[in-house]
Formats: C-alpha cells, sequence, structure tokens
C-alpha cells in the first residue's frame, strides 16, 4: 500500500480528488503539447503512476462521507503497468487525453462505467470483465495490442467512435460471445485487424457506419452467430477482408448501402443468416464472391452494381425483393419492367453451376406478387439452364421441346407451328390435283382438310387414306408433315407434363 509521503505533486491532486469525484485535468491547452501521441515527452509534472491509480479504485483512499468517489484524469501519462484483473471496483474510472505506457490488464475484474476517451493505450484485456455501465473508448488509439472481451458483459455500450484500434495479430478487437445489454456503436472506428464477435449478443444492434476495418488476408469482420437487432454496415463502411455473417440472427436491417467490400475469395458469407431486411446497395461490386446459401430475408433490396461475378444462391429465400434503381417496387402492386426479370435472372446465373432452387423462389415470388407470365419465364429459364448439364441427345430432345412448346411454358407456340405448317401444306397441295385411291368415292379433295388430316395424329379427317400424289415432292411433303404432326403432339403432351411435375 502506498503512503501519502512516497506520492508525487501530481500524484497527491489526484489523491485529494479522488473521495469527492473531482477531475484532475493536467492539460497545458496546447493542442500540440496535449496530442497524448506526443506523451513520452510529458514530465513529471503530468506523469501518475499505475500503482497509484489501482490503489484509488481499490479503496485506497476511503470514501468520505456525503461524497461520491470516482477517479477522473485528464492530459495525464500513466506510467507502469494497470493492473485490475479479477478486482471488484465500485468507482466510476475516466480517463481523458491520457497516455497510457503499458496495456491494461482488466481480466476478469467487475467494475461500473469505465471511460478511456481521446487518449493513447497500448491495449485492453478485459476477457471476462463484468462492467456495470458503458465501456465508452471513443477517439481512443489502442496501438500495440488489441482490445480483448471475449465472454465479457457490459451492461451499458460499447462506444469506439472515431477510435483506432491494431494489435500485433490478427485481431483488433477480440469480443466472441461478448453479451451487451446495449449496442456496438462503432462509427468511423478504424482497425489493423479483424473485427472479432462471434456470437455476440447486442440487443441494440451493432453500429459501424463508415468504419474502416482492415485484415486483407483473413476476416475483417467475423460475426458469425451474432444475434443483433440491426447491423448497420452503411455510409462509406470499408472492409479490406471477408465480412462473415455465418448463422447470424438480425431482427431488423442488416445494411450494406453506400460499402466496399474488397474480400479475397468470398468478400461476404451469409451462409444460413436470418434477418429481416436486407439492403445490399453497395457502392461499388464486391471484389470477392457472396455466400447466401440456406439465408433467409424477409425483404431485400439490392442494385444491379452491387453483385460480383459468384453469388451462391442455392436455399436461398426471401418474401420480397426490390432492385434499387427500378422505376417501380415488384410486390406492392408495382409494374415489372421486362429487363427487371432479365436483370434477376442474369443474377441467378452468377451462381456457379445449375442449381434449381433460385429459379423456383424467383418464380414462386413473381407468382405471389401475381406476375404469372414473369413466372414463366422464369421456369423456362430454368429449363434452358438445366439443359446444359444433359447429355446429348437429351439436349436434342430439350431443343425440341424449347422451339415447339417452350418446355410448356408457351403453349402458344405449338398454334403458331400448326398455323405455319398447315398454310404451307394448304399452299403446296393446291398446285396440283391427287389421285383418288378409289375412283368415284369419297369427299372432294380438299388442301385444307387433307393438310390437317395429315398434322393431326389421332382420328381422321377422311382426306389422307382417300389421296395419294404421282408427285413424289408433294408425297414426300405428306410424309413430313405426318412426321411433324406426331412430333408436335409428342412435344404438346411432354411439356405440360414437365409443367406439373418439379425438375
Amino acid at each position: 500500500m502506498l503512503s501519502y509521503s512516497e506520492l508525487t505533486p501530481p500524484e497527491r491532486t489526484l489523491w485529494d480528488a479522488f473521495p469527492e469525484g473531482h477531475r484532475v485535468d493536467l492539460r497545458t491547452g496546447v493542442p500540440e503539447a496535449d496530442d497524448p501521441a506526443a506523451g513520452e515527452e510529458w514530465g513529471p509534472e503530468r506523469t501518475v503512476r499505475a500503482a497509484v491509480v489501482a490503489t484509488l479504485l481499490l479503496g485506497g483512499n476511503h470514501d468520505r462521507s456525503g461524497t461520491v468517489a470516482a477517479l477522473r484524469l485528464a492530459g495525464t501519462r500513466i506510467t507502469g503497468r494497470l493492473d485490475l484483473s479479477g478486482t471488484e471496483i465500485s468507482h466510476t474510472f475516466s480517463l481523458e487525453g491520457c497516455r497510457l505506457d503499458e496495456a491494461v490488464n482488466m481480466r476478469g475484474a467487475t467494475t461500473r462505467s469505465i471511460a478511456v476517451t481521446d487518449s493513447r493505450v497500448p491495449g485492453i484485456d478485459a476477457e471476462l470483465a463484468r462492467i456495470g455501465g458503458d465501456l465508452d473508448l471513443r477517439r481512443s488509439a489502442l496501438e500495440g495490442g488489441p482490445l480483448i472481451l471475449a465472454n465479457a458483459h457490459v451492461a451499458g455500450n460499447l462506444l469506439l467512435t472515431d477510435a483506432r484500434i491494431s494489435g500485433p495479430g490478427e485481431w483488433a478487437v477480440s469480443g466472441g460471445s461478448l453479451t451487451l445489454e446495449g449496442g456496438v456503436f462503432g462509427e468511423r472506428l478504424t482497425t489493423q485487424g479483424g473485427l472479432r464477435l462471434p456470437g455476440a449478443h447486442i440487443p441494440s444492434g451493432l453500429i459501424l457506419q463508415a468504419a474502416r476495418l482492415e485484415n486483407a488476408d483473413g476476416v475483417a469482420l467475423a460475426a458469425g452467430g451474432v444475434v443483433a437487432s440491426t447491423v448497420d454496415c452503411s455510409q462509406g463502411f470499408t472492409a479490406q477482408g471477408e465480412v462473415r455473417l455465418r448463422r447470424a440472427r438480425i431482427e431488423g436491417l442488416l445494411t450494406f448501402e453506400g460499402a466496399c467490400l474488397n474480400g479475397g475469395g468470398i468478400a461476404l458469407d451469409c451462409t444460413a443468416m436470418h434477418v429481416a431486411d436486407f439492403d445490399f446497395r453497395t457502392a461499388a461490386p464486391l471484389s470477392g464472391s457472396v455466400d447466401l446459401r440456406f439465408a433467409q430475408a424477409a425483404w431485400l433490396q439490392d442494385s444491379e452494381q452491387s453483385w460480383p461475378g459468384k453469388v451462391l444462391l442455392d436455399g436461398f429465400r426471401y418474401g420480397s425483393i426490390r432492385f434499387a434503381d427500378a422505376s417501380s417496387a415488384a410486390g406492392d402492386g408495382g409494374t415489372l419492367a421486362r429487363d427487371d426479370v432479365a436483370r434477376r435472372l442474369a443474377w441467378i446465373r452468377r451462381n456457379p453451376g445449375y442449381s434449381p432452387q433460385p429459379y423456383e423462389q424467383l418464380a414462386g415470388w413473381y407468382r405471389q406478387i401475381g406476375h404469372d407470365d414473369d413466372a414463366r419465364r422464369v421456369l423456362l429459364s430454368k429449363q434452358r439452364h438445366r439443359r446444359l448439364t444433359l447429355s446429348l441427345p437429351a439436349r436434342a430432345w430439350g431443343h425440341l421441346l424449347d422451339v415447339t412448346v417452350g418446355y410448356g411454358y408457351r403453349p402458344w407456340l405449338a398454334g403458331v407451328w400448326l398455323l405455319i405448317l398447315t398454310l404451307l401444306g394448304t399452299l403446296a397441295f393446291g398446285t396440283q390435283s391427287p389421285t383418288s385411291v378409289k375412283q368415284g368415292e369419297g369427299a372432294p379433295f380438299q388442301p385444307l382438310v387433307y393438310t390437317l388430316d395429315l398434322l393431326i395424329p389421332i382420328g381422321g379427317l377422311g382426306q389422307r387414306t382417300g389421296w395419294y400424289w404421282s408427285n413424289d415432292g408433294l408425297q414426300w411433303l405428306a410424309y413430313l408433315l405426318i412426321a411433324f404432326g406426331w412430333m408436335l403432339t409428342t412435344a404438346v403432351i411432354a411439356g405440360v407434363t414437365r409443367t406439373l411435375q418439379k425438375n
């Protein structure tokens, strides 16, 4: 235990101010001289030992009756290691514009609110800590060591606005299984290393507007399994490295509006994520792929430029989708432009290989909003994509189905073919007269009826069997029309049957 006689003048000032919670401000008023980055040059008149701070926080100067003790220190250099691990601190702890020479150890500590603002700290280890208020690190620089909050509990908010954090390892902030009763507010946060929050509970949301997270060879934001009301990575948010939200549960909005995501192989991993509103209007296309497999979103808004060349969509389900630059919103009674469907189909084709689920999901949504023609267009595109995976004979049959009846989604094509072939036969057979099989018997020759009798394979109109041609060309035309009639009928039946099956 330190004695009062061992204290330096600034330490005695702090000691005397502590019982009544007065702030000790050792700043000069000159911005350049008060910058914590230059704190190594601060002399003894602005220096306090970490041991004195720890002694006060642990009850070294007992509270005076009728006052609330608190440690409030500004513009001070704190030398030595501030070790508060495993302690119970019942006083408010506030540092403003200070410089700490060594990292702070609060591992397993129980404290009230902590504020270290506008300061420079080599790192803070608060693993397993229980903080009974806010942890306020606004505008501070944690250089040389990370912020460790793994398995910690914060009764208030984690405030990281305008903070700068860099660690020697992969993670600048390590907060696995962090539990907050408030939120994480990191507007304009800058990190050298990733922000790690897997399994964290953040009821008031993770706010990273205009933040910059740099971990180019790894994960910039690891929030797999996070439970949050909101995740806001908008207004210039930049991630140099992968953003990972696997199995995240977001009750409200997940937004990347105006964000820049620059991952290596995968820029954004949202596998099995559940979110209410997903706003994916990034500032530019991602440099890596997007993984949305088995994710669920009640509402998705995106822009065509947001998506990279590779998007994993198998199992992705959504209640409503909207292109931000579309002239009208689909799903709210507006009319879809034709190019909207084309762009959605191009979006699905970014999914590597053939998978029927993205097509079925999109078609189901179009049917839900009453756009049945667009749904059929999507399902036709699905069959054309599927055809690429088939054997050569199956592809040939697929082409026939496509040309004749559009795989059953364009049955009117059969009528077009029937009309064309009927006109061809009627004109050709009308140029000459055939020979009757039985002279003087049967109905007179009618080119139109004769052509229809050839094209319709079932039943008969009495013309096909009553006449034959001495002209070999017309006779072969009759044979071809019979063949086309069978092919057309088979294609219609196969196409209609296919629309009733799930491929």
